[in-house]
C-alpha cells in the first residue's frame, strides 16, 4: 500500500516523464510515420538511393483511375488498386497493377476491355463488385427485399400489439342488475358499515 506522499511522487514523476517526451531536440525529427525518424525503417532495400519514377499524365488520368477503382488489389489489403497505390506506399503489388493498366490502355484497349483482361487473368474475384448478371443479381436485390419485408413484418406486429393493449380491446362486462331483495340487503350492509 502506497502512502499519499509516495503516490504523489510516482504521479509527478510520470507526469514529468510525459512532458519531457513532448520536448524533442531540434536535431531529432518526428517519428510518427515509419521511415521518418532517426531510426526509420527501410521498406524497399532495392529502391534505396534511387529516385522515384517520374509521374506521368497517365498516373493522374481520370479514366485510368476509374478503371483502377473497379479492380481489387491482390496484396491482401481489400482496397481497390487506385486507393492502395495512393495510400499504401509500401505495397509493391498495386504499382505493378497500375503499370499493367497503363500498358493495356496504351495498347488502345477501352476501359471495359482492360477490366475484362484482368478478369481473364485473375478471375472474377479481381472485381470490387460482382458483375450484375445471373445469380449475382441476388446480391443486389435480396438485401433490400429483406429490409422491406422486415419493416412490413415489424409494422404488422406493432399494430397487433397496440390493438391488444388499447382500452377499447378490453371486453366490458355487462352490468347485471340484482334482484330488489339483494339491493336492499346491500344498502343495509353499507349503512351498517358507515356507522
Amino acid at each position: 500500500m502506497l502512502s499519499r506522499r509516495e503516490f504523489l511522487t510516482v504521479g509527478a514523476g510520470s507526469f514529468l516523464g510525459v512532458v519531457a517526451s513532448w520536448h524533442r531536440s531540434p536535431l531529432q525529427g518526428p517519428d510518427s510515420l515509419p521511415g521518418t525518424g532517426p531510426s526509420g525503417r527501410l521498406w524497399d532495400p532495392a529502391r534505396a538511393g534511387r529516385p522515384l519514377e517520374p509521374v506521368t499524365a497517365a498516373d493522374n488520368d481520370a479514366v485510368i483511375q476509374a478503371i483502377e477503382k473497379q479492380l481489387h488489389c491482390t496484396c491482401g489489403c481489400n482496397l481497390d488498386v487506385y486507393t492502395c497505390r495512393t495510400t499504401d506506399f509500401t505495397c509493391a503489388v498495386s504499382p505493378a497493377m497500375h503499370q499493367h493498366v497503363i500498358g493495356l490502355a496504351e495498347q488502345g484497349m477501352t476501359g471495359q476491355q482492360i477490366i475484362d483482361q484482368f478478369v481473364r487473368e485473375h478471375g472474377v474475384a479481381i472485381l470490387m463488385a460482382p458483375p450484375k448478371r445471373g445469380f449475382n443479381l441476388a446480391g443486389y436485390f435480396v438485401p433490400s427485399l429483406v429490409i422491406i419485408a422486415a419493416g412490413v413484418g415489424l409494422t404488422l406486429v406493432l399494430r397487433r400489439w397496440t390493438r391488444a393493449t388499447s382500452p377499447q380491446a378490453v371486453p366490458v362486462r355487462p352490468v347485471v342488475a340484482g334482484t330488489p331483495e339483494e339491493l336492499e340487503r346491500l344498502r343495509g350492509e353499507l349503512d351498517r358499515l358507515s356507522v
